[in-house]
């Protein structure tokens, strides 16, 4: 989308409320597009940011995988921003440029079992609308009920803000650079 359909607000001309958002995020130096179009709706966005916070800070799943589970949601969503801001974290995370770009073609391929796993679990999670049994008792193996319960919670997370993300056309911020999908 050339045109966003809600403009980020202009950093520079923030009403108090926004601004009362948005202050975590200034202060970290990160008034990114996502806040800055979020924050037209200071209720929505302040409640949002508690729930994101958690997947995407206090969750119990390692941030590789999180990772891993988030930028596969993000390539089938087609949401470009969220590809493109998480290959950033992705890579903080420890994940290596090769390994983001492999998340594109899913769970086949060169992936440890757990890698594998998560990638299934998004893909079941997106088409199905829930993990198989057999993903599951295998994720099983690997992680915790809580650890379990945090990857279906981030994968829906990340879908409903791509879902947001392509709808409202926010833009990449200027430090991100996008793809085209296939």
């Amino acid at each position: 989308m050339d045109n966003p359909r809600i403009k980020p607000l202009d950093i520079n001309k923030l009403e108090p409320e926004a601004e009362a958002v948005l202050q975590p995020m200034i202060d970290a130096g990160r008034p990114w597009n996502i806040f800055l179009t979020l924050a037209r709706h200071p209720d929505l966005a302040r409640r949002w940011l508690v729930f994101s916070n958690h997947v995407l800070f206090k969750s119990t799943i390692p941030a590789r995988e999180r990772e891993i589970a988030i930028l596969r949601i993000g390539w089938l969503c087609e949401a470009e921003y969220e590809w493109a801001q998480h290959k950033v974290i992705g890579t903080d995370a420890g994940l290596t440029p090769e390994e983001i770009e492999r998340i594109k073609e899913g769970p086949e391929g060169d992936w440890n079992d757990l890698d594998r796993l998560i990638l299934t679990a998004a893909d079941e999670l997106h088409y199905e609308k829930k993990i198989s049994e057999k993903t599951w008792v295998s994720l099983g193996d690997h992680w915790d009920e809580k650890q379990l319960m945090d990857l279906v919670f981030t994968i829906g997370q990340y879908t409903l803000v791509s879902m947001a993300l392509r709808t409202f056309g926010v833009p990449l911020d200027d430090f991100l650079t996008g793809w085209t999908p296939a």
